[in-house]
């Protein structure tokens, strides 16, 4: 049986764990640890895009036809149905930040995988263990100790007061959309929750466009 309420639990992997960390209306974010020459299936999500952030470590992504490297703050956003893996090649295995949109976990088709798990869905509640002090999760802006440090890299949840607070970052600081987003004087939506930003890409667009009422972002920086 799969659950549906993971705010709880470690899912226990046989490439290392994950747990829920921030969940609301449009998306939820995951943290992986994958350990050291451990790689998740070969999967794809049908239904759902997926974006990456490296938190700690090294790991390599493949694809049908390529792969490449991701270190520390690098991010990719993965569309829906595009078959993909991530392996840790790091001593230290890697931590991976996942955004899904919208949060499905049985959205789920693996084709290939090293541990047999081909053709099977997400793991049910024998796979579940319940989290422990070291877990993290990331409050809402304004709630009491929302910034986090997790290996060097600071988290903190914010609604920025005017796109003139954005102005100015670090071309390596990422940006998690999680409600709202950038438009266009005319309301067309060019940056949506679950989308994932960097420092210089944010200020471009927001010199010609604006900030949707209520956005709130997740800054992950260094």
């Amino acid at each position: 049986m799969v659950n549906t309420d993971y705010r709880n639990v470690i899912v226990k992997k046989p490439w290392g764990q994950e747990y829920l960390c921030y969940q609301n209306e449009e998306l939820a974010i995951w943290l992986l640890h994958i350990k050291k020459n451990q790689q998740t299936s070969f999967h794809c999500h049908p239904n759902k895009n997926t974006g990456f952030v490296v938190l700690s470590g090294e790991v390599e992504l493949s694809f049908m036809r390529h792969k490449q490297s991701m270190t520390q703050l690098d991010k990719i956003h993965i569309f829906r149905s595009r078959f993909h893996s991530t392996k840790a090649i790091s001593e230290q295995g890697a931590f991976v930040l996942e955004i899904e949109t919208p949060e499905d976990k049985r959205d789920l088709v693996r084709l290939e995988d090293q541990y047999g798990r081909e053709g099977t869905q997400y793991e049910g509640r024998d796979f579940e263990i319940a989290k422990d002090p070291t877990c993290i999760w990331i409050k809402e802006p304004g709630e009491i100790n929302s910034e986090i440090i997790f290996d060097e890299c600071k988290i903190i949840h914010f609604s920025p007061s005017s796109k003139n607070e954005l102005f100015n970052q670090l071309e390596r600081d990422c940006f998690i959309v999680a409600r709202g987003g950038v438009e266009t004087k005319e309301g067309q939506r060019v940056i949506w929750p679950g989308d994932v930003v960097d420092g210089f890409s944010m200020e471009k667009l927001l010199k010609s466009f604006g900030l949707v009422w209520g956005t709130t972002l997740i800054k992950i920086s260094k």
